[in-house]
């Protein structure tokens, strides 16, 4: 009896991998438009590039007549063990494929490094990514697989996207993928790129059968998916972080942090589970990377280490509630991320009138760009409660960021690759350029990076600050005698330093704008 499920089993998972095989190769024989996969190193993923490869390598070879692009994404920051495979996979598909004459090309598409996970932190200040802003999704990985595509659908005129998407994932995906389908059609319309479509071959598998075909069927390239399997059990993953090719489809591949394909860096979770499995499953050594995200989501929205106003200088306010619990009042601060909801005494805060705000912050001295809190509550004019709303990481938290992850790189013992980097040396250099625009005249990070590592980096001259030490002094004095901002000071010198040996300079009235109208500057 159990011989006989098992083998209803298998012949249904047979049939549907013949009609997805077919399918494949009806449409790769119909037309000129070249196919771009994506591939992330996970089941489904790997379910569709195996297909592809096995169907292409039944075909006659005189019917090889376009390419076939295999791309995977690499987001800098991906789990370490997970990237190694990844890059291992994509060097054993190349080498299969030219072997056996197979019109496959194997890629990897990166961000820009001005995009980068650490550029956008630690460079820009941008708090770490939560579910109200996951900012990382587009910047780290939809903008560069779009690149990619733009790219052949220049060359090419049109072309076609085999992705491993399956309607048994959830029900959210499965209305996406309902959504994009044109009944009688095996091709979809990509919603965002113009002339690319995409192509779902295993849209109808289930889970079982995904697992069913990789663990009965060898890998072409001669990869081991028993180890991928295993991988998802020491993860404790249930899912894999798809290569999102699709802004209006983002939020349907959900967070990536509790699988084991996503970023270690990852903080729109509350929990990584996928790096604590592996932590429990032996890779202590990655036990550093644990720590660090833990704390860097701890951090997220710590007042002290978040300017008080937005990139642009904007000013905006976040409501507080005041309940009164034992006939005194207290200011009731909401759950946030990882904070905790917070009950204070309001006497402990500093109330001031909204309309007095600016004498005040004038008369204390506080600096909203500087660490500290500055521990005010805003009586509104319509008599409600409010604290100044949270902005970038200050410089001095960037600083304290970078220095930690130095250190967890410094000390890291990666099993298989002594050399491996955290933050790359162009992510750094892109960083120093970042602080220098925006006013780190002290020019912070060459010392920085050598008092942890050790040694010094090639820093370009270029790159040098414009003042030293002592002249920032005197200018912070010069400002603060005649009672004007010694940041805005900073950023219209930059600006300048900026469109500096530019004949036209385009664009530097419109900046010089911005800087002097930020909303801070005229509270």
């Amino acid at each position: 009896m159990q011989s006989n499920i098992i083998d209803t089993m298998l012949n249904k998972n047979k049939s549907l991998i013949e009609e997805a095989k077919q399918q494949i190769k009806e449409v790769y024989l119909e037309d000129e438009r070249p196919w771009v996969v994506g591939y992330s190193g996970g089941k489904d993923s790997t379910v569709v590039s195996q297909i592809v490869f096995e169907a292409l390598k039944e075909l006659d070879p005189k019917q090889l007549h376009k390419k076939v692009f295999i791309i995977s994404s690499d987001t800098l920051v991906e789990t370490p063990l997970i990237i190694q495979s990844i890059n291992t996979t994509l060097h054993r598909i190349q080498s299969k494929a030219l072997e056996l004459g197979l019109p496959i090309e194997t890629h990897k598409v990166k961000p820009e490094p001005e995009q980068s996970f650490w550029a956008n932190i630690i460079g820009k200040g941008y708090p770490s990514p939560n579910q109200q802003m996951r900012w990382c999704t587009d910047r780290m990985k939809i903008d560069p697989a779009n690149k990619f595509v733009k790219d052949k659908v220049s060359k090419f005129g049109e072309v076609i996207m085999l992705l491993g998407v399956r309607e048994d994932e959830s029900a959210t995906r499965a209305n996406v993928i309902n959504s994009h389908t044109i009944e009688g059609k095996r091709l979809m319309k990509h919603s965002t790129l113009t002339n690319a479509y995409v192509f779902a071959p295993i849209k109808k598998f289930k889970l079982d059968d995904v697992w069913e075909y990789l663990l009965n069927n060898t890998s072409p390239w001669g990869d081991d998916n028993t180890e991928l399997y295993k991988l998802y059990a020491d993860s404790n993953s249930t899912g894999e972080c798809p290569l999102v090719i699709d802004k209006t489809v983002k939020e349907s591949a959900g967070s990536c942090g509790n699988s084991r394909f996503g970023c270690w860096t990852c903080t729109v979770v509350s929990e990584d589970k996928a790096l604590n499995g592996f932590i429990e499953n032996g890779e202590e050594w990655m036990r550093p990377l644990l720590e660090f995200r833990n704390w860097l989501a701890d951090i997220r929205d710590d007042r002290t280490r978040r300017m008080k106003y937005r990139m642009d200088g904007q000013i905006y306010f976040l409501n507080v509630q005041i309940e009164e619990i034992d006939e005194k009042l207290y200011a009731v601060l909401p759950k946030k991320g990882s904070r905790a909801k917070q009950v204070i005494l309001i006497d402990q805060f500093n109330i001031v009138e909204e309309n007095d705000l600016s004498n005040y912050l004038t008369e204390q001295n506080i600096d909203l760009s500087a660490s500290g809190d500055d521990n005010i509550l805003i009586k509104r004019n319509d008599g409600s409660f409010a604290q100044l709303g949270l902005g970038p990481f200050t410089l001095e938290a960037r600083q304290e960021i970078l220095r930690y992850l130095l250190e967890v790189q410094r000390d890291l013992e990666h099993p298989s690759d002594p050399s491996f980097e955290l933050i790359q040396e162009e992510e750094l250099r892109i960083i120093r350029r970042f602080w220098l625009e925006k006013g780190d005249w002290e020019d912070k990070m060459p010392d920085i990076y050598e008092e942890v590592m050790g040694f010094e980096l090639d820093w370009d001259y270029d790159d040098q600050p414009l003042f030293n030490r002592e002249q920032i002094t005197d200018l912070e004095i010069l400002c603060e005698k005649n009672n004007i901002d010694f940041k805005l000071v900073q950023k219209l010198i930059g600006i300048e330093k900026e469109y500096s040996g530019y004949k036209i300079k385009r664009g530097i009235y419109e900046e010089i704008e911005k800087a002097l109208t930020q909303d801070y500057l005229h509270i």
